[in-house]
Formats: C-alpha cells, sequence, structure tokens
C-alpha cells in the first residue's frame, strides 16, 4: 500500500513539473495586457511584463493561480477589494485578490500611478526601462536587494524592450471578429495576443498584407524582428506608417527579379518604390540598374529592367 502511495506521489510530482508554464509562454500570452497599460499610464511595458514575470513566477505561483495576484501588491489600508492570506516577508500577510489576471494588471497601473512614492518615475523617459527598474527599486517596490537587477535581466533576455511602441490601441488594432477567450483575460480586451498576421508567399519570399491600424513596430514585434529590419527590407525611412493592404516584406528582398520577369513597363503613378515592392527587389540595385538617382521617377510607358542593366 505504501509503495502505491509513493507511486501516486510521484506520478502527481511529475504532472505538476510538466503543467509549469514557461516564461516564455507566459509573456506571449499577457505581454498584450503589459502594452494596453503602458498606453493608459506611460508605465513601460516591458517594466510592467518583467515585475508580472518576476512576482507570479511566470504565473505559476500559488498566489498567481489562486487569487490572479501577479504583482504580489498586498491590501495596503485603502483595498476594499477580496482579500487572500499569504506568506511573505512575515507569516500570513493580506494579498489583494483579483477576478481575472486582468484584473491584476490594471490594479498593478493604478497602484503606480495612485500612490505619491512612484509619482517620480513618471519623470522618467518612458522607453528607459533600466531607470524605471532603479526607480521601483528605489521606491521599496520590493525588498530583494538585486530587485532591478533582475528585472533588467529578464527584459533584456527575453527582449521586452521591443514592447516599450509610443503606439496608441487604435494602431495595434482591434479583433472584434476573434474575441480573446483565454483564461484570465476578459473579452473586453482589444489586443489579440497571438500571431495576427498571415505569412503570405511575394516573389518567393515571406511577406505580410498590413492590416488598418498598422506599424511597422507592430509586426516586427510579431516576427520577432527589430523596427531597423522591416524598414530595411521594405526600402522605407523610419516612421513610415503602412497603407492598408500594402504588402510588407520580412525578409531581405533580392537583387533581381525572377527570371519570367525581365522588365516591366510603367502604368500611371507607379513609381520605382512600387515596382521594387512588386517584384520584391531592393531598391537600390533596380536603380543602378536602370541608370537612376534615389528620388527619380519613371515615366508612364518607360520600360525598366528588372534583371539586366539598362543598355546606353
Amino acid at each position: 500500500m505504501r509503495n502505491i502511495f509513493l507511486f501516486i506521489l510521484f506520478i502527481f510530482t511529475i504532472q505538476s513539473a510538466f503543467s509549469q508554464q514557461s516564461r516564455h509562454d507566459y509573456i506571449a500570452k499577457y505581454q498584450m495586457l503589459a502594452i494596453e497599460e503602458m498606453n493608459r499610464s506611460g508605465i513601460p511595458a516591458s517594466i510592467t511584463m518583467a515585475q508580472a514575470c518576476l512576482e507570479s513566477g511566470d504565473g505559476n505561483s500559488e498566489l498567481a493561480r489562486k487569487s490572479n495576484n501577479h504583482f504580489g501588491i498586498k491590501c495596503k489600508s485603502n483595498w476594499k477589494g477580496k482579500k487572500v492570506y499569504h506568506d511573505d516577508d512575515a507569516k500570513n500577510e493580506c494579498f489583494r485578490k483579483y477576478k481575472t489576471v486582468e484584473e491584476s494588471f490594471v490594479d498593478h497601473t493604478d497602484f503606480l500611478t495612485n500612490n505619491a512614492r512612484y509619482s517620480f518615475l513618471f519623470q522618467l523617459d518612458p522607453t528607459d526601462y533600466k531607470s524605471w527598474a532603479r526607480g521601483l527599486k528605489k521606491a521599496g517596490y520590493a525588498t530583494a536587494g538585486h530587485y532591478d537587477k533582475t528585472l533588467i535581466k529578464i527584459i533584456e533576455d527575453f527582449k521586452l524592450f521591443r514592447l516599450d511602441y509610443e503606439i496608441s490601441f487604435e494602431q495595434i488594432g482591434a479583433y472584434r471578429d476573434n474575441p480573446i477567450t483565454n483564461q484570465g483575460i476578459s473579452n473586453t480586451l482589444t489586443i489579440n495576443p497571438y500571431r495576427a498576421h498571415k505569412v503570405i508567399n511575394m516573389n518567393n519570399l515571406d511577406a505580410v498584407v498590413a492590416k488598418e491600424g498598422d506599424t511597422y513596430e507592430i509586426i516586427a514585434q510579431e516576427f520577432d524582428l527589430r523596427n531597423w529590419e522591416l524598414y530595411k527590407f521594405n526600402d522605407q525611412p523610419k516612421g513610415y506608417v503602412p497603407l492598408e493592404n500594402e504588402v510588407i516584406y520580412i525578409e531581405n528582398k533580392k537583387r533581381k527579379a525572377s527570371r519570367k520577369d525581365k522588365v516591366h513597363r510603367v502604368e500611371t503613378g507607379e513609381t520605382m518604390h512600387y515596382i521594387s515592392q512588386m517584384y520584391g527587389i531592393k531598391l537600390k540595385p533596380l536603380l543602378r540598374r536602370n541608370d537612376m538617382k534615389k528620388g527619380e521617377q519613371p515615366q508612364p510607358g518607360e520600360v525598366i529592367q528588372l534583371r539586366k542593366k539598362v543598355k546606353k
């Protein structure tokens, strides 16, 4: 009987170990909550996400699982909501309890914005996650001596600084047709935390089609790219905002078109950049091939060489 009990205990332990949520999965699931709160308050999304990872043990802590408290926020005298008691710095301390994970993220924002102790943080550059991390430690958010260093390491290890873009809800885009059903997130959340763009094949290259409200930053984050890479891939200046239904390459274009596309006859309104995107060709080689300078545009009816240099 004792052996059977030990075997069952062993199986349960193994199952529990495998049910632990990874940090990568936790970030993927809740990163958009951090972005929404950043847009509401100015608190860097990287900081919010790193704190959530650390304070909730990537959503695996007892406090997070049973009380949806992902930031370790204690009751305090002004808390009017539900409570739960948990051992922390002292035994049986009072912590806030939430209905959903989303409520925890919202209350974390309110906790920082409504507490004079943290007011100096909002004078910092919203993309300076290192200063925010040091500021949280200075303000006494946690007692750990290396709290700031731990937050910074999480941010840099998982590239959470990608989340710190000054973008509005409209730019991120709403998903009315695909309501979110993740446990702990209400269907009122405006952002889908999973991959939103279908990858298409265009000129044997990976590309996506821009939706209303898209930015290069949003798409770069989704495909684990840096902003400058997308601008470079598509021969666009920093800050360019794509139009709805515009094709955006998510890998480097080629130096010349495929063998079947030797030339292109220009139609009214077409630019060299438009032609470069149409055939998946880098703009600079295309200009050189046609003996043209940057900014120079073709005339309707003109023949543009896509593979060989124009004959003088």
